[in-house]
This record gives C-alpha cells, structure tokens and sequence, in this order.
C-alpha cells in the first residue's frame, strides 16, 4: 500500500474516533442526561469530577482533527516531501492529544464520579478500588445510575483514545517512510527503492 494511500485510511478511521471522544465528554457534563448538576456546578455546588472539566475528549479530539485533515487525507500519491513531514508534526499533535485524552481517562475510571450520598452531603466515596465491587455502587442516590453512567463514558474515551494513538503513531511512522521514500503509486515504481516503498 502506497503511504499516502495509508494517510488516507488512517484520516478516515480518526474522524469517528475524535467525534466519539467529543460526544463522550460533553455528555459527561450532563449526569443523568440532566441539566441540572451542571447549572448547580456553575453556581459553584460540587456536582462533576474535575476530570470532566480538564476537556479530555474535546482536547483530544480537537488535536485528531487537524491529523485527519492535513496530515491524512491531503496525503495523497505524489504529493511533496513537506506535505509528508507536515502529516508527521499533525500525527505527533495527534499522538499527544490522544494521551492526555486517555490519562485523564484513566484517572476518571480510578477515582470515580461526584454523587450525594445518604447524608445528602455531596462527595467522591470511590477514590480506592470500587470497579470490582458493584455492590459498593448503592452508596450513591443521585445523580441514578451515576456509577455506570460515569464508567461508560470514561471507559468508552478510553477506548477512542487508544485507537487513536495508535493510529497517529502508525501515521507518524507512515509519515517518516513517506519522507524517505516518497509517495507513489504503481504505474510510477520505477527504482527499486520505490518498488520497495509500494509493496
């Protein structure tokens, strides 16, 4: 496959990617699929966990696009050495918009949401382990099902956030064999290093 063909393929396969980290960390902002804990968080209640407000999936998404776009999809057979080592520069933005995604994913999952507890007192009460321990979950009454709402979203820009580096890793290696070898199609693999570099 050409490197420019395999550009292409990683751009398309990041959009949906960066779109779902989006999707997942707005809704994260909205417990409950309610409006209400966010307006009380605005009023300055404790209502979301500060992993929500660091952007995770926006950042992350937002970082992917630009990726896909320039650094992808533009790099198509035949196009310039800078046009390769610019899909390099977008692909590494990618690759860390994607860990910082995934990190703050990560610490999302470990600590838990905000919920009320019996008291009506508003807290974090799974900073140690709860993940293997559903029966601990009843410790919150609201928002509902706030337990599984939380480790759904964040397990799903978790997931978003490991097929992205991925991706933007594979397309910063693409990136390097571009440079080196140029892109081509078939009808121009004419040296042997570019017969090489089209297999």
């Amino acid at each position: 496959m050409c490197t420019g063909k395999c550009s292409k393929f990683i751009g398309i396969c990041l959009y949906p990617l960066a779109l779902l980290s989006i999707i997942c960390n707005i809704f994260l902002f909205f417990p409950d699929f309610q409006t209400i804990y966010s307006k009380e968080e605005a009023e300055g209640l404790y209502r979301l966990t500060d992993e929500i407000k660091y952007m995770g999936g926006v950042v992350g998404g937002d970082t992917v696009f630009p990726t896909g776009r320039q650094g992808c999809c533009s790099n198509r057979c035949g196009v310039s050495f800078s046009r390769m080592f610019l899909s390099i520069i977008f692909a590494a933005v990618g690759v860390a918009g994607a860990l910082y995604s995934g990190i703050i994913a990560v610490v999302g999952l470990i600590r838990g949401p905000v919920c009320m507890l019996e008291n009506d007192t508003w807290s974090r009460p799974f900073l140690n382990s709860y993940l293997g321990n559903s029966e601990t979950w009843e410790t919150c009454e609201e928002p509902e099902n706030i337990v599984v709402f939380n480790i759904a979203l964040f397990s799903a820009l978790l997931v978003a956030a490991c097929l992205e580096l991925l991706l933007c890793g594979f397309q910063v290696l693409n990136g390097l064999f571009g440079c080196i070898c140029g892109t081509c199609n078939h009808k121009e693999c004419t040296s042997l290093t570019n017969i090489i570099c089209c297999l």
